[in-house]
């Protein structure tokens, strides 16, 4: 993932500029997937005052798919979009300008659960699978479970659901046949009987699952505000780790589940898989461009943006918050 010069030059001026807090706070508006727990980072510098702290006022919108939300930063409705770079690649395909510039998760964490009378590739032939929406993290690693069970897209009916919880519910009910589902709700649905047919989570595979996601119109604008908003969500993430009591208080809000035990796993599935660093591994990317046809692009700078974060690690900010919290 090259920087090129000019962008270097610009990332750089990011360490000698400090934010005008005399200025009314600049408004961002982010985006999630769903009620997931990669957004932890994201809902406790909200819960710590952090993004206020950095003279920002975050609003947070719960848009239902990645995929969706991916699609209103290209239209100029949200600023910032947590998905995964599945979605980015495929609105790049098709005119948009979109990069990542920062990660929360970098390994799949869905399980693909199924009713109970699917235990066989034979069982779900035919059947309905409900994903998010389409070109989401959810739709693409579909694919992979599918392939997994030798069976193709055409083989089953693949159907738009909306969020984890949407198709928890369509599961249990018996409306579609399988899905995917990350935390809490793999451990829900593991409660209602109802397990996964293939454990992708299990096995830690690379993949850029959760990402902030910006166009680069809008991040050539606002690279100083993008700085803030990644200053922010890099302590909450640090204090996630910090202070769990606190965490799995912010993340039984956020994800509107109250059993201990649930909030618990849910809490470290995050500890497990989020990175500190909100490092953007390549191995990641290729694995998500693995997956699509040999014509798009396997440029990496055609979809990822690293020059706010190197930055910031130039400046020192992960060193200096490591510092901070491994007092805690």
């Amino acid at each position: 993932m090259k920087t090129t010069l000019p962008a270097l030059a610009a990332a750089a001026a990011l360490t000698f500029v400090s934010p005008a807090f005399a200025q009314a706070p600049a408004e961002v508006r982010v985006g999630t997937s769903g009620t997931a727990n990669t957004v932890l980072a994201i809902w406790m510098a909200e819960d710590a005052g952090l993004y206020a702290k950095h003279n920002l006022k975050v609003t947070l919108s719960n848009m239902g798919g990645g995929s969706r939300g991916a699609a209103e930063v290209r239209a100029g409705k949200l600023d910032v979009m947590h998905v995964g770079l599945s979605s980015v690649v495929q609105l790049n395909q098709k005119g948009a300008d979109l990069r990542t510039i920062a990660s929360l998760a970098n390994i799949i964490r869905f399980g693909f659960f199924t009713v109970p009378d699917v235990k066989s590739a034979a069982d779900l032939k035919g059947g309905t699978v409900a994903i998010s929406a389409a070109g989401s993290e959810s739709d693409a690693v579909t694919t992979i479970a599918l392939e997994r069970l030798k069976l193709t897209r055409e083989e089953v009916e693949i159907k738009e659901f909306g969020d984890s919880l949407k198709r928890l519910e369509a599961l249990k009910a018996g409306t579609v046949k399988a899905t995917m589902l990350n935390e809490p709700f793999a451990t829900a649905a593991r409660d209602m009987g109802l397990m996964p047919i293939i454990d992708l989570a299990a096995e830690r595979i690379p993949w850029l699952f959760s990402t902030l996601v910006v166009s680069q119109k809008y991040l050539n604008a606002n690279r100083e505000v993008m700085a803030r908003f990644l200053r922010a969500t890099a302590e909450g993430n640090f204090l996630a780790l910090a202070e769990p009591a606190r965490a799995k208080q912010v993340l039984a809000k956020g994800t509107r589940v109250t059993d201990p035990k649930t909030v618990e796993i849910t809490y470290v599935d995050f500890t497990q898989m989020t990175p500190l660093d909100l490092s953007v591994p390549r191995a990641g990317a290729e694995n998500i461009l693995a997956h699509f046809p040999p014509a798009v692009s396997r440029n990496l700078d055609d979809y990822i943006d690293l020059s706010v974060l190197e930055a910031l690690h130039k400046e020192g900010l992960f060193a200096a918050l490591a510092k901070k919290y491994r007092k805690r």
